[in-house]
This record gives C-alpha cells, structure tokens and sequence, in this order.
C-alpha cells in the first residue's frame, strides 16, 4: 500500500512558477509510475503529466508541455511537478497518484492511491 501527499500549491501571478511535491510511504514507491492530474470546479479529472518507475521516461500533454516538468527522487520517496509560466487556466487542485494498471498513462483509470491535492490558483 503506498500513501501519497502533495504539498506545494498557493497562489501566483499569471507567468508565475510554483513546484508541487507528492510524497511517499511505502517500501516499494520507486516500482511504480507516478501521475499528476488535476481537477478544476465544474470539470472532469485531467492528466498533466507522468513519471515511469526509474524517472527515465515522462509524458505530458500538449496544454503543459513545454511549461512542466515532472521529475522524481527515489530515494526521497517523492515526485515533483515544477510548473512554469502559469496560465489562469492552470487553475485546480493537483492530484498525484500510482499508476498500477498497465497500458496508457493519460487516463485516471489507470491510477489509485490518490492523494488529498493541494490547490492551485493563478490570478490574471
């Protein structure tokens, strides 16, 4: 079982940067892909970006790309997301979760063990 809190989040200015962490119990946090999402009022759970287990390899879609990074300490038992450039519509809670179901890394579906999230505002 593994027990993942973020922490990070506040409000910026718009072209602004925060760096969220989701931190890990568990022994076997560093066998497993880890996912951010995020989740705005009124609208359904939307990936943001993904780490494969040993940080060699990491996916985002084209609203973020280019403006986020995902990276992951293993021996920290932690993941970051460095968000850059900040857009209002960045604007959500953040979510991190394990990815335990194989197959694509862009559904919520394929994750559990979700955290709390913690909330993410971009003033214009």
């Amino acid at each position: 079982q593994v027990q993942l809190v973020e922490s990070g989040g506040g409000l910026v200015q718009a072209g602004g940067s925060l760096r969220l962490s989701c931190a890990a119990s568990g022994r076997t946090f560093s066998s497993y892909p880890i996912g951010w999402f995020r989740q705005a009022p009124g609208k359904e759970r939307e990936f943001v970006a993904a780490i494969s287990s040993s940080g060699a390899s990491t996916y985002y879609p084209d609203a973020v790309k280019g403006r986020f990074t995902i990276s992951r300490e293993n021996g920290k038992n932690t993941v970051y997301l460095q968000m850059n450039n900040l857009k209002p519509e960045d604007t959500a809670v953040y979510y991190c979760a394990r990815k335990f179901r194989s197959g694509t890394y862009y559904i919520a579906n394929s994750y559990d063990s979700w955290g709390q999230g913690t909330q993410v505002t971009v003033s214009s």
